[in-house]
Formats: C-alpha cells, structure tokens, sequence
C-alpha cells in the first residue's frame, strides 16, 4: 500500500511539473509573440490622444513651414486669391515650433470633423467662426487665445506671417479650456507592411505628381526609390522644414479634384466636397484610380478602390490634395534612358 501511495505521489508530481511546465512556455511564447508583433510606426495605435489640426499659412512670403516633418495627415486645399492653406494633423508629437499659423475658413471645419480633431488657427471669416460656434468645433483661435502662439520677430516678414505655435503651448491651452483630449478616430485605414500597391492590375507607375492650384501655386512629388517615399516641391521650389532644414516627404498621396468658387466680396471659396468623385491614391511609385464619397459635412471621406474596396494606406504619412476641378494633374512615368514623360492624366 506505501509503495502505491508513494507511486501515486509520484505520478501527480511529474503530472503538476508538466502541467506548470507547459503553461511556463505556453505563456512565455505567447508574451514574446505579442511582444515582436509589428506596430504602426506612423503614430501609436493604441493611443487614445486626441488629433490636433493645425491650419498652416502657405502664402509664399510666409515659407520655409516649420513643424510638418512631425504631421501623420497633411490637406493641401485652395483658399483666395490662388493661394492654398494647409491643414496638418499631429497625434502624439512633442513638436516645439509650428507653422506659421493662419485663420480658419469654414469648410476647413469639414475635415477637422471627419478627424475628430482639436483646431488651432489664429484668425477667421465671419463664416468660419459661425460654424465653430454652430458646430460646438473645440477650438483655439489666436485671436481670443494669443497666449497660445508666439511671434518670431526675428523674421524679415509682415506680421501676419509670423506666429507659431508649439504642442506645449497647445496642450497647456487644453488643459486650461477643459477641452476633451480623447478619442480613437483615425480618418484612413492604414497597412503595416507594404500594400503592394504595384501589383494591382489597375496599377502603373508614378515617379512624379504634378498638382496644379492656380497660377500662384502648383504642388509636385518626385519620387525617391531607395527612401520609399516622395520628395514634395510647392512652386518648383522644395518644401523644406525651417528647423531641420530637410525636404519633406509623402508616403501616401491622395489626390482628387472638387468644383470651388467664390461667395463673397474677398473672393473666399466654397468647395463641392460633399458627394462623390474620382481620384488617384498615388504609393511607393505607383498610382490607382480610386473613388472618394463623403455623406455629409459632419461623415468622414471614404477612400475606395474602383471595385469599391477601402484603401488601406501605406505606413507612414499622408498628403491629401484637394484640388481645383479645372485645373491640371499630371502623374508621369520617367522613361529609362531619358526623363521625357508619358502618362499624362488630366
């Protein structure tokens, strides 16, 4: 009977080392594979942060930009008098000098509710601040919050080109406004690795974008093939960052063309940007016709394949150019021996 007993202890020893033993492995295996899982490298996906817009000046006098190296999302979308305004969204940055900044036009107030995003401009139309005030749009406007801006005076440019902010400035004004600092809304659906974008049968080669806004203002990508990415040119000129003193770059291009025109005496636009239209989402050198349908004001713009499949963008940051429906955009294919192009899609 001991010798049973002591069998039987046995047996459920080694039962209990096996058991614990497994679950040691299983559990460890487990954690490591969580652990080396691949993540977004574009912005923390598991962050509930809120989105800040910022609308950026692009007049000519007011470059070089500062700051938009640290942007997930940038909009190019034309305003009055030729000139475009650039909406840059930050997510999690720590970004100490941005801009310069300028006001706000109502329909910008369209895609800072399809991000769910905080905006900050320093000024507005009689329009804009309508809406904000309509749309309940958590703001902070230079001109009822200056504190939140700075002026560099060491620039030799008027006035109005010359205020910045920072995202400790911003978040600072956050907290003193109470304004919600959450949310898990993120406009595009993005790819961690590479969407290969080339293998599509619609696909064909992309290795420069020319944009055309007005006579001011065109916008144009070249692509790099060893960075994976293109290099960005507003006016023939490279759209260089005034800290880093680096040209910045787009990994994704969405591009397509809306109906404007002016509504009042200083020539401010509206844009036809509620609907449904044709566009190109333009990666890692290749283009794809795609649709884009936005319900309403307040419904994010939903980017989809022609078979009516959603785009899943490239990892890594995004242009989004709304241009003008008259005017012309070229995506080249360079030829191999010499840069004469083709593939002219106007």
């Amino acid at each position: 009977m001991k010798k049973l007993f002591r069998t039987l202890i046995i047996f459920i020893i080694l039962g209990l080392g096996v058991y614990f033993g497994y679950n040691y492995l299983f559990n460890n295996d487990t954690k490591k594979e969580e652990k080396e899982k691949p993540k977004l490298k574009i912005f923390d996906e598991d962050s509930d942060s809120r989105v800040i817009g910022v609308a950026i000046n692009n007049n000519h006098d007011a470059w070089p930009h500062s700051g938009l190296n640290d942007s997930f999302l940038n909009y190019e979308i034309i305003a009055e008098g030729g000139i475009t305004r650039i909406l840059s969204f930050f997510k999690d940055k720590d970004t100490q000098r941005i801009g310069s900044v300028r006001s706000a036009r109502h329909y910008f107030i369209d895609y800072m509710l399809e991000n769910d995003a905080i905006f900050v401009h320093y000024g507005h139309s009689d329009q804009a601040l309508s809406d904000i005030r309509d749309w309940n749009i958590d703001d902070i406007d230079g001109m009822f919050n200056d504190s939140t801006f700075f002026r560099d005076e060491t620039l030799n440019k008027d006035y109005e080109h010359t205020a910045f902010t920072s995202m400790d400035l911003i978040k600072e004004t956050i907290e003193n406004k109470d304004i919600r600092d959450t949310s898990k809304e993120i406009l595009l659906k993005y790819s961690i690795e590479s969407n290969k974008l080339s293998e599509r049968e619609d696909a064909f080669k992309a290795d420069e974008v020319l944009i055309e806004y007005s006579t001011y203002t065109n916008t144009k990508y070249i692509y790099d093939e060893a960075e994976k990415t293109y290099k960005r040119f507003m006016s023939d000129t490279a759209h260089i960052d005034s800290v880093t003193n680096e040209q910045y770059t787009a990994k994704n291009i969405i591009t397509y063309k809306v109906a404007n025109y002016a509504f009042d005496t200083y020539g401010r636009q509206n844009l036809d940007n509620v609907g449904k239209g044709e566009g190109y989402y333009i990666s890692e050198g290749y283009a794809v016709p795609i649709k884009w349908s936005k319900k309403d004001r307040n419904s994010k713009t939903i980017y989809t394949f022609e078979d009516g499949q959603e785009i899943k963008v490239n990892d890594g940051n995004t242009w989004i150019q709304i241009q003008p429906k008259n005017k012309l955009l070229d995506i080249i294919e360079y030829e191999i021996e010499e840069e004469n192009t083709e593939g002219t899609v106007n």
